[in-house]
């Protein structure tokens, strides 16, 4: 998949097109790689497009949904898939444990840190659900860990986007 392509399908479907591909990658599902996604959407943003306010809160929105659902699929799944994956991986259970722990002990600071780290960020929503973290809280913490990670990516697009766009020309 190329830049023209991307480009056509944003302005075949505009906001939608960021919302879906961001909601996708938080949810750890296969598509188009957000961190290609925010820093197009972020040139789009500097060449007038749409807005740069509008794309941060497009993706910020699309992160926390995707991360609502795989913390509640944690939340209401993840005993019984951790049985199952315990019965098959019997010598993983003390490290997930000692990790789970961490993560009751660190709470939102660890939501919020984890959701700074690549491949992590996605896969924190789970165990956060597992452990039962209060949803509010939760929800505060990876919105602002998001928030982060996401201006990282639109503001590179936006700031230095024209620039790679000549040399991708």
């Amino acid at each position: 998949m190329d830049i023209q392509m991307l480009t056509s399908y944003f302005l075949r479907y505009g906001a939608f097109f960021i919302y879906l591909i961001v909601l996708l990658e938080y949810m750890n599902l296969p598509g188009f790689p957000a961190g290609v996604i925010m820093p197009l959407s972020g040139v789009w943003a500097a060449n007038g497009e749409i807005s740069f306010p509008m794309v941060m809160i497009l993706t910020v929105l699309a992160g926390l949904t995707g991360s609502w659902i795989l913390y509640l699929l944690g939340r209401w799944g993840g005993p019984k898939l951790m049985g199952f994956y315990f019965k098959k991986f019997p010598k993983h259970k003390d490290v997930i444990e000692e990790k789970m722990e961490m993560l009751r002990e660190k709470g939102e600071m660890g939501v919020f840190i984890s959701k700074l780290l690549p491949m992590v960020r996605t896969i924190i929503s789970i165990p956060a659900g597992m452990v039962q973290m209060n949803f509010w809280k939760y929800t505060v913490s990876s919105a602002l860990g998001i928030f982060v990670w996401n201006l990282v990516f639109v503001g590179a697009g936006y700031f230095f986007g024209e620039a790679a766009m000549k040399v991708l020309a």
